[in-house]
């Protein structure tokens, strides 16, 4: 009974979209400088976005900010916003993005 429990999880953790390990910064750097700049401030340097999108930084330092939640949300298509039609992968890479933006 105890060897099916730990294999359990093991399955659940493998298996987790909250494997932060997997995500990776730089390359939802790369894509919020692709889908993102003309709506959002995605870094300090960009000078202009619009006023109907908060900049990355201000999104970010929200007190409730939850990297695994973003990442879902960018799965979704938005009424606002493209649909970019993101693997998990790359919606967890842009959210790792926008997290190291505070």
């Amino acid at each position: 009974m105890g060897y099916m429990i730990a294999v359990l999880i093991f399955m659940f953790t493998v298996a987790s979209p909250h494997r932060s390990l997997a995500a990776d910064a730089r390359k939802g750097e790369v894509l919020a400088k692709r889908w993102c700049t003309s709506c959002h401030i995605v870094s300090p340097d960009q000078i202009q976005g619009t006023t109907q999108a908060p900049p990355f930084s201000a999104i970010a330092s929200k007190t409730d900010f939850d990297e695994t939640t973003l990442a879902y949300f960018l799965l979704t298509p938005h009424p606002r916003m493209p649909d970019m039609s993101l693997s998990r992968s790359e919606a967890a890479d842009l959210a790792a993005y926008i997290k190291i933006q505070r």
